[in-house]
Order: C-alpha cells, then sequence, then structure tokens
C-alpha cells in the first residue's frame, strides 16, 4: 500500500491560512495599533452588511409592492438573519477596538 503524502492535508489548510494571514501580520507588525485597526476594519464590515440587508429588503418591497404572507415572511426571516450576523461583527470589531486602546494604557 502506498502512503499518501503528508503535503496534501496542508491543502485544505492553505486558505485558513491565507485569510488569518492579513490580521496576524497587522497586529504582529503594529501591536496595539493593529488590533484597533482590524477592530474598525470588523466594524465596518458589519455595518455594510447591515446596510446591504436593509437596502435589499426595501428593494424587495418597492420593485415587488405588497407580497404575500409567505413571501413577506421569508424576506423579514433572512432581514434579521443578516442583521444579527451584522451586530455580531460590530460588537466583535468594538471588543477589538477596547482591547486595543486598553492595551495602550495598560502597556504605555
Amino acid at each position: 500500500m502506498r502512503r499518501q503524502s503528508e503535503t496534501l492535508l496542508l491543502v485544505p489548510l492553505l486558505p485558513i491560512f491565507l485569510l488569518g494571514m492579513f490580521p496576524m501580520l497587522l497586529i504582529g507588525l503594529l501591536g496595539f495599533f493593529g488590533l484597533i485597526i482590524f477592530g474598525i476594519l470588523l466594524v465596518c464590515v458589519g455595518l455594510t452588511l447591515g446596510l446591504e440587508a436593509h437596502g435589499e429588503f426595501n428593494e424587495a418591497v418597492i420593485v415587488h409592492g405588497v407580497a404575500r404572507g409567505s413571501e413577506r415572511a421569508t424576506q423579514m426571516s433572512n432581514l434579521h438573519a443578516a442583521t444579527r450576523s451584522a451586530v455580531v461583527l460590530d460588537v466583535a470589531g468594538i471588543a477589538l477596538v477596547v482591547a486595543g486602546i486598553m492595551g495602550f494604557l495598560w502597556v504605555g
């Protein structure tokens, strides 16, 4: 029986490494200031996600008019799901900003 190469185990982990490389370099090179920048970026992504969800909901209401109850419930469910994930990103970003500021105050 042939043994498989261990490098094949690393192939599925490559996208995770590439996605995680930017924040780690940012935090590693800039320290607490990098943590603050990453937190601000997360807040921006959360706000954008929430605004896009509300925009899509408003567009569906304006373009299609009054929908049936089931369609309206689906639209509201999608809006609430996107809003919840946007709030999670906002809270995580604010936590990172606070952690970065506390790091400045504690170490500095």
